[in-house]
């Protein structure tokens, strides 16, 4: 898939995802520290969270208590949401910088307003990937989408991935545990290759709550193409996604440590060029174990392998010699050649 001018997928590097989200606390000021520190740490792109919450939500959400914060969904969100002016200026101060702006939008409101200032491409949170009427509607813009897919099972996502496909628009279904933060005891790498294996038409990637880089490393191993993390400039700052948020330093390490991991998985079972001096000297080769006389029947007692590997005979040969006669007198310690034996084939 592409988003902007960034292509993803398998063969391209992890597309490594700075989910900005309400970190900023409804500060434009701080988002904009949070877009430029993102910067400066080498991220592509940025994700926001479009909050309009009179149409997102009910009354009844003002009852209701996130695990963690300490008051109500509704006030969660009401405190930071930006405005659309200020989401303008954020989106147009992250492209300013080079930076690909995306968001995402919890209700039809805010998916409308996202396409009227032409995102690059839409995410949809684990909450709304059920929502299949929100998913088309999302869809119907035409632009891309990534789906984090927490608190779902492989059937539950038949219906909306097959909403996406009937859409035509390029997407991606990324694995993700909706705990903030969430232990290694309930995260599911293995639901990426779960995702990979039931939608082998979409791009997998990982969307991460956990606590440090080792879950999403993990996950570029697994074949994550999109790693999506909560970020901060700092996190001596207060709010209910920072204890699960990467700073500048991690994020760095992130982008780094997955182009890494990524060109390694690309790599054959062989032995490299570089290898070749190396192989010379950590190699055996085949060497006369004690003094042996000509004519004389080699048992395996007679031979061993011992290092540098620049003898003719690989240790890899060593039962093959078992019954070969000497042709001349050996010292121990003497390299073998195949000249040297009678009885038995050469190979290289």
């Amino acid at each position: 898939m592409k988003i902007a001018h960034r292509l993803i997928g398998p063969e391209h590097p992890p597309l490594v995802v700075a989910e900005i989200g309400i970190n900023h606390g409804g500060s434009l000021e701080v988002a904009k520290a949070m877009v430029n520190a993102a910067r400066m740490a080498g991220c592509e792109m940025v994700k926001h969270q479009t909050h309009f919450v009179d149409d997102e939500m009910t009354d009844e959400a003002k009852s209701i208590f996130p695990p963690n914060a300490d008051k109500s969904i509704w006030d969660v969100m009401q405190e930071c949401a930006l405005s659309k002016d200020d989401e303008i200026a954020l989106k147009q101060y992250a492209e300013s910088l080079g930076l690909i702006y995306i968001s995402t939008p919890f209700s039809r409101a805010a998916a409308d307003f996202l396409a009227e200032i032409d995102v690059a491409g839409f995410k949809i949170g684990s909450g709304e990937c059920n929502h299949v009427p929100l998913i088309r509607h999302i869809a119907s813009f035409g632009k891309p989408i990534i789906m984090s897919t927490g608190m779902q099972t492989i059937d539950s996502l038949r219906a909306p991935v097959a909403a996406l496909d009937a859409s035509h628009v390029e997407y991606a279904l990324l694995e993700c545990t909706n705990l903030y933060p969430s232990p290694p005891e309930i995260v599911s790498l293995q639901g990426i290759s779960e995702l990979r294996a039931a939608f082998p038409q979409a791009v997998i990637g990982f969307s991460d709550h956990s606590i440090g880089p080792s879950m999403a490393l993990s996950a570029v191993a697994l074949g994550a193409c999109i790693l999506e993390r909560h970020f901060t400039d700092t996190r001596y700052r207060k709010g209910p996604d920072i204890s699960c948020s990467m700073d500048p330093a991690e994020l760095r390490f992130l982008i780094d440590r997955s182009k890494e991991i990524h060109t390694a998985l690309f790599n054959p079972k062989v032995r490299t060029a570089p290898e070749e001096d190396v192989y010379r000297f950590a190699r055996g080769s085949i060497v006369a174990d004690k003094d042996l006389p000509a004519g004389y029947v080699i048992t395996e007692r007679d031979i061993w392998a011992r290092r540098p590997g620049s003898g003719e005979i690989s240790v890899q040969h060593f039962d093959r010699l078992i019954g070969a006669r000497t042709r001349q007198a050996l010292r121990r310690n003497q390299q073998l050649k195949w000249s040297d034996l009678e009885g038995v084939e050469p190979q290289t």
